[in-house]
């Protein structure tokens, strides 16, 4: 036989391996569709409604498995209970998203159409064989999850922000400003809040560093994390949040609500979007300037990135101390200017001079993160904001990483390193009790 012939063969099976397989698909999705249906017929919804979700879950389950097993299907044992299974999460939960919601290892679910969803894994992205019935089942799951959380999503408000149940940070937007269809984005969290130790073990933050970012916390500095988007900014905020003593009483406030703080004294504050008439929004200068009045010792604020900048300056330089906060940027300077235009866009009449004081008083630390190229989340500069010298807020790292190379598998490899400079802030973590070892600026450490 020729190779020609031999190719010719190959493909004509490829095809009808690829008919079989298609074939078996939508035949399976019409038996789904079909007991989905006397499902939902068969169900009274008000009793549904009064029934707790795992008992209920019991039943549905049952009563599906009964069905299913009293019928000739051509279909297998395991594709019987991945029938079940589909149904189930169809009635009670996000359709296709929720094997990918129930997988604790991804972080990112997007959504980029019916048939397009990518997931990020150890921080790494990949498509996966996840698809929706059509754009119409597609929307009812989106549907399903903003009006859980009172929100709606239409032509005149294409866009939303939402909260899934297990913390998840939601994220729609729809035609006509998505030209190819309904687009999602999910940025997961975690059940089991990660801790300092978890980011020494992945290498983000080695054990000297961690042990200086916990002492700044304790001696009240005002702490800036700045990083990209999904460089990890939350996680690490989490993670210095623990180290607030469990006397203070601590005010959060985020647009949707992701911080999972463990003390006791804890008031968490979430910011609210208009309601149909276009009234009733509440933003985070709203609720910054009300917690000023709450008698807070500690401010957790989870990003900056309007007006409400100068509110949570003014609160650091008068008397709230070892306030922490996020910002977008891709280096402490970066993060300097960000926080000096937002300044400016709220006080237009105020100098910049003026403006640069004031971030120079409030701000005493950032911590710069960044996603490397291999997927791994780092902490690559901790900066000390020194003061001003004529019109520049002069800042000095104290610790960075420096990449050397990429291996063979694709791991970024470099090393954390002191730079010898002795923090200014040294004196005031000693009038709190605690005492920088000589050895912590002599630090290195390879990756």
């Amino acid at each position: 036989m020729t190779t020609g012939r031999l190719i010719e063969r190959v493909r004509s099976a490829q095809k009808r391996h690829g008919a079989v397989e298609s074939a078996n698909k939508e035949e399976f999705s019409r038996i789904k569709r079909r007991l989905h249906s006397e499902l939902i017929e068969s169900l009274d919804f008000e009793q549904v409604g009064q029934t707790p979700r795992k008992e209920l879950e019991h039943r549905l389950r049952a009563t599906l498995t009964r069905q299913v097993e009293s019928r000739a299907l051509p279909l297998n044992r395991g594709e019987r209970e991945r029938l079940v299974d589909e149904i189930l999460d169809e009635i009670l939960g996000l359709g296709p998203l929720e094997p990918l919601l129930r997988d604790p290892e991804i972080s990112d679910i997007l959504v980029n159409g019916v048939d397009q969803v990518w997931i990020e894994k150890h921080g790494r992205l990949k498509r996966v064989a996840v698809r929706f019935q059509d754009q119409r089942h597609l929307m009812q799951i989106i549907d399903r999850i903003v009006s859980a959380v009172g929100r709606r999503i239409d032509e005149t408000t294409p866009m939303v922000d939402a909260r899934l149940s297990d913390g998840s940070r939601f994220n729609a937007i729809i035609p006509p400003l998505a030209l190819d269809g309904p687009m999602v984005s999910i940025r997961r969290f975690g059940t089991v809040p990660i801790t300092a130790a978890d980011l020494i073990r992945f290498n983000s933050v080695p054990q000297p560093m961690m042990e200086l970012l916990k002492a700044c916390v304790a001696s009240k500095l005002n702490v800036f994390i700045s990083g990209g988007t999904g460089s990890g900014k939350t996680t690490l905020l989490n993670v210095l949040s623990s180290f607030i003593p469990n006397n203070e009483r601590i005010i959060t406030i985020e647009d949707s609500a992701e911080l999972k703080l463990q003390q006791i004294h804890v008031v968490r504050l979430e910011t609210r979007p208009p309601n149909l008439e276009g009234k009733g929004l509440v933003t985070q200068r709203d609720l910054l300037r009300n917690a000023l009045r709450m008698r807070p010792d500690r401010i957790v604020l989870g990003e900056i990135r309007g007006e409400e900048a100068i509110d949570m300056l003014q609160a650091m330089n008068t008397g709230h101390e070892g306030s922490l906060s996020t910002v977008h940027a891709n280096s402490a300077r970066d993060a300097l200017s960000r926080l000096e235009t937002m300044v400016g866009m709220g006080m237009p009449n105020m100098s910049v001079r003026n403006i640069r004081e004031m971030i120079a008083r409030a701000v005493h630390l950032i911590i710069q993160l960044e996603r490397l190229t291999d997927g791994t989340r780092r902490v690559v500069a901790i900066t000390e904001v020194v003061g001003m010298e004529g019109q520049v807020v002069t800042i000095q790292d104290i610790f960075r990483f420096q990449q050397r190379t990429v291996d063979s598998e694709g791991w970024v490899r470099g090393a954390f390193l002191a730079t010898g400079t002795r923090p200014a802030f040294a004196e005031k973590l000693t009038r709190h009790g605690l005492t920088l070892s000589s050895q912590l600026f002599r630090f290195h450490q390879e990756v």
